[in-house]
């Protein structure tokens, strides 16, 4: 895979973002890396490497699994060959979208998120209130065989009142501005795995 920022597929997400805000892409990654990064999650997860996430900055900070219970950990790069390759794809998706929307994208945050069987995040925006730099959301799901059984959607609201179930498929990708959709993760039948990210702009 030698992804450049003017590739169809990355030139069709942000037409998405263009007309309406928001994308999913069913097959953005090919399966090997999914299933390498999938592995390298649930290795970290096994080392005791992930964290249970907290909601709120500062002071404020706090883990709150009544409001969301996944376990993160951030990516940084030179981890791993696998989450080398994701990174240089979000990059040129980074330079896709600063050219097609001048959005001034600096940078990409991303972490390893993992719902255990009946966790949920609740309905929220990703736009802290006192910080407006992430300004497009990623979240790219690394699900093998994912059934509608599992359950687990991410549930969309979108600016015109109506909702948006997506399945978390392995390989599939979600995209949406930061400030304009609130969304929330439905509890799951079994292991959720994704890598959630952001694109931020200049301070």
């Amino acid at each position: 895979m030698n992804p450049t920022p003017d590739s169809p597929l990355l030139q069709h997400l942000v037409d998405d973002i263009a007309e309406q805000g928001w994308s999913m892409q069913s097959v953005f990654l090919p399966s090997d890396l999914t299933g390498a990064l999938a592995a390298e999650c649930r290795a970290r997860s096994e080392a005791g490497e992930l964290a249970a996430a907290s909601v709120g900055r500062g002071a404020g900070q706090a883990v709150r699994e009544g409001i969301r219970g996944d376990h993160i950990q951030w990516l940084e790069p030179g981890q791993s060959a696998a989450c080398d390759r994701y990174l240089e794809l979000m990059d040129c998706l980074r330079q896709a979208l600063n050219r097609g929307l001048y959005l001034g994208l600096e940078d990409f945050e991303c972490h390893f998120a993992l719902y255990p069987p009946g966790a949920f995040y609740q309905k929220h925006l990703d736009r802290f209130r006192d910080d407006d730099r992430r300004t497009v959301s990623a979240v790219l799901y690394l699900n093998d065989d994912w059934q509608p059984q599992d359950a687990g959607e991410l549930r969309l609201y979108l600016p015109d009142g109506a909702e948006r179930e997506v399945p978390p498929l392995g390989g599939s990708l979600v995209l949406f501005l930061s400030s304009d959709f609130p969304h929330e993760v439905l509890p799951a039948n079994r292991e959720r795995l994704s890598l959630t990210g952001w694109f931020r702009r200049r301070a």
